[in-house]
């Protein structure tokens, strides 16, 4: 199969199950909205910082290298050399992920009070530094899959991870119910643990067979010492930019509670619309960020493969190709959250707040969706320092804006740093991309044109909404679906008519069969 071939198979698959793993969340993002509330939401998020520090600490850099060298390995046809690799891989994580793990399970009171101020986390973190065991393995093995072009199985295990995580939470919410008590941020954690048991459990069972059916054993692992250090020794820059950016990540999240004190709001004020923020409308507005991603995983091997070759023409194609879809989705994706932001966060939610902020956020898609991919091009190109500054100029410009706007203006204060930052990592992509492999960029018809097109399916969906709210009895939710469906049709309609996307119609004749 041709690597344009297997860049399209493997980003379909995993845009698919990126898309059904994201409906589902979607819809558990609005469970547990309503069942834990704005601060139980806000007190949730308070949490990942310290989650995303132990997976950055123990396997965020070896992944990477990881995958390397098993594709390096497996190209040279030295398979039994590629799953020692692996198996040592895993060894090395998971031992660092139990250190770690008992570190946060031990230390669980005092980051909570100290670090989080929010002593309602220390519970939520002992039982949260049980997943880092489990995620570790997970990420380890799916670099096996990923080494070798094939996303079937993490797909799969993207996807039970999700259900599993659904399903736990409702479990334990019922139960709780049943019983009378009150219900905490716990249902959540209790999910993530259930989720990440899941797919690490599928992993290994498929690793396992993969590994019988090819004959290895553990028992005649070769060169443990000398593939441990050509693991670790790539790896530990990789792990200090990923720690030092999860820091980075975590001092911004911790801020911005206190300076939403400093702003006149309470603390449990300050917790509620933190968690408005992070748990509804954030989720909302990365939801078509599943195609990008997708994209983005396939782009870095390709990419590479291509600069291998000397291939640059073909490495600007794939640019100009990249930055014209993600406008033309990032364009839509602004449109539909500017129209119906308020709408959707009072019936997904039932928080106007939420709305709000959606609306605000709706300008952010189009760079977010672009960061994304062509981070994803220049690691690919092997600009990994360059795409490490970046990021890390961006988290400073969000930590600036929190530090000095947020006590002042509020939250808006920070929704306007998020799009600073974006805009700061996009333009600084597209200057040293340009730079390395010069590309052309058409205004005409990568902005104008798909504005065009959403001025137009945009204002037929308005009017949709406007006529089915002369029918008391049609349902609110329905009739947005039912705007915004005719609004995606209309949309993808102009684009054809404006020469930016080709629908291909294949005809099958006689002649084609013979």
């Amino acid at each position: 199969m041709s690597n344009g071939k297997t860049l399209i198979r493997g980003a379909l698959i995993l845009m698919l199950t990126g898309f059904l793993s994201r409906i589902i969340g979607f819809f558990y993002r609005i469970f547990l909205s309503r069942a834990i509330g704005a601060e139980g939401m806000g007190i949730y998020q308070l949490i990942f910082p310290l989650y995303s520090l132990c997976f950055a600490l123990t396997v965020a850099g070896l992944q990477t290298v990881l995958s390397r060298f098993i594709a390096g390995k497996l190209a040279l046809g030295q398979d039994k050399a590629a799953r020692d690799g692996l198996a040592v891989g895993v060894f090395l994580s998971l031992s660092l992920s139990l250190a770690a793990g008992g570190l946060m399970f031990y230390f669980a009171r005092p980051i909570s009070l100290y670090f989080l101020q929010e002593p309602r986390c220390v519970s939520l973190l002992q039982l949260l530094s049980f997943c880092v065991p489990f995620g570790t393995v997970h990420a380890c093995l799916s670099a096996w899959y990923y080494a070798r072009k094939k996303t079937a199985l993490p797909s799969v295990c993207q996807l039970l991870e999700q259900l599993a995580r659904v399903g736990a939470s409702i479990l334990v919410y019922s139960i709780l119910l049943e019983r009378g008590l009150p219900v905490t941020p716990m249902v959540a954690v209790v999910g993530i643990l259930a989720g990440e048991c899941a797919s690490a459990l599928t992993s290994m069972i498929a690793v396992s067979l993969d590994f019988q059916k090819a004959s290895y054993s553990l028992r005649r692992l070769e060169h443990p010492v000398g593939y441990s250090r050509e693991l670790l020794l790539p790896a530990l820059p990789l792990t200090a930019n990923r720690l030092l950016l999860t820091l980075l990540q975590s001092l911004e999240s911790v801020l911005i509670p206190g300076r939403l004190l400093l702003f006149g709001l309470s603390s449990s004020a300050a917790l509620s619309v933190y968690g408005v923020l992070t748990g509804m409308a954030l989720p909302l507005i990365l939801f078509p960020s599943a195609i990008t991603n997708a994209v983005s995983v396939m782009l870095l091997p390709t990419v590479a493969e291509e600069q291998a070759k000397g291939n640059r023409r073909t490495i600007a194609h794939t640019i100009e190709n990249t930055i014209k879809y993600c406008l033309i989705l990032g364009i839509f994706a602004t449109g539909v959250f500017l129209f119906f932001g308020r709408e959707a966060g009072l019936l997904l939610f039932g928080n106007e707040q939420a709305g709000a902020f959606i609306q605000t956020l709706a300008f952010i898609c189009p760079f977010l969706y672009l960061t994304t991919t062509l981070s994803s091009i220049l690691n690919g190109l092997g600009k990994t320092t360059f795409c490490f500054a970046q990021n890390l100029a961006g988290l400073i410009i969000r930590i600036l804006f929190v530090l000095f706007l947020v006590p002042r203006y509020g939250m808006p204060g920070y929704l306007w740093g998020l799009l600073a930052s974006e805009l700061t990592i996009t333009f600084l992509s597209f200057f040293l991309l340009h730079r390395i492999v010069p590309f052309t960029f058409s205004s005409w018809n990568w902005i104008i044109k798909p504005l065009l097109a959403l001025a137009i399916s945009g204002g037929v969906a308005l009017a949709v909404c406007q006529l089915g709210a002369l029918l008391p009895s049609f349902p609110p939710l329905l009739l947005l679906a039912f705007a915004l469906l005719a609004m995606v049709c209309l949309y993808l309609y102009l684009l054809c008519g404006l020469e930016l996307i080709h629908i291909p119609m294949k005809r099958h004749t006689v002649l084609d069969k013979k």
